[in-house]
């Protein structure tokens, strides 16, 4: 188990200065949006080699997967097809995919097709086969990520995820889990974790109230003694807001959390 933050939660003026403070707060990894990796991807290339800061993950896909057309789906693949290569080059785990935020934006094809959300389910499993060909060649993962109700109608429990990643059957799709997402949709982390833990290969970190953890009320001792007995030996990236200096509270986090890795 490896602590990793998102790029934009450190105070740095470039991405060697985060990258050093990362580094000095006690964090192991870098995650960085997929706005940005594209547009920092030099930069990432010539830093991360100065610091044992490793890159961890691409967090996001380009929207449009589960879009209403042909040319929006195929658009969204040929951008997450990129990103899946630029995070082998830089040496990462993977690539973070939330299929879709909102309602459903593919039209309702009944009487043929009238279960709108089993469409989406089909052309995203048939998404990923192709896009896992891909994954399994670079060696890097794209990563199904449960977002909770209110954020998405698509996915919203391990569960739901492990379903895709299974009838996919592509040795490098599997999926993450989310602390803010479950703490709202799972009846249990800690049983939710174990019950899909064969496909879990990221974690996002964040309290009850998505401030870093240990500013809410959500329990982080049980779920991470079923990461442990699982043998999770992956990145756990924060993704969540930090109050107070952040030059006090991420190196706070890590001591935090380290008690119950």
């Amino acid at each position: 188990m490896k602590l990793a933050v998102q790029e934009n939660l450190v105070p740095g003026k470039n991405i060697l200065e985060k990258l050093r403070k990362m580094e000095k707060y006690g964090y192991e990894g870098v995650e960085v949006s997929c706005q940005v990796v594209p547009q920092k991807f030099k930069e990432l290339k010539e830093s991360i080699p100065s610091t044992k800061v490793k890159f961890s993950t691409v967090c996001g896909t380009p929207s449009g997967l589960l879009g209403p057309d042909r040319k929006t789906r195929e658009s969204a693949m040929e951008g997450t097809r990129s990103l899946l290569k630029m995070c082998a080059d830089l040496g990462g785990v993977g690539v973070i995919c939330a299929p879709i935020f909102g309602g459903p934006q593919i039209t309702d094809l009944y009487p043929w097709q009238p279960n709108v959300k089993q469409l989406e389910k089909n052309i995203l499993i048939e998404e990923f086969k192709i896009l896992g060909k891909d994954a399994d060649n670079l060696g890097v993962y794209l990563m199904l990520e449960p977002l909770n109700r209110y954020e998405t109608h698509f996915v919203n429990r391990l569960e739901q995820a492990v379903e895709v990643v299974e009838a996919v059957g592509r040795e490098h799709i599997q999926m993450m889990a989310d602390f803010f997402h479950m703490s709202i949709e799972e009846p249990d982390i800690a049983s939710s974790i174990e019950a899909a833990s064969k496909h879990i290969v990221h974690i996002h970190l964040a309290d009850s109230n998505r401030l870093l953890p240990g500013h809410g009320h959500t329990d982080f001792k049980k779920p991470f003694q079923a990461l442990k007995k699982a043998g999770f030996k992956h990145f756990m990236a924060l993704e969540c807001g930090v109050p107070g200096d952040p030059e006090e509270t991420l190196p706070e986090c890590v001591r935090f959390l380290k008690r119950f890795m």
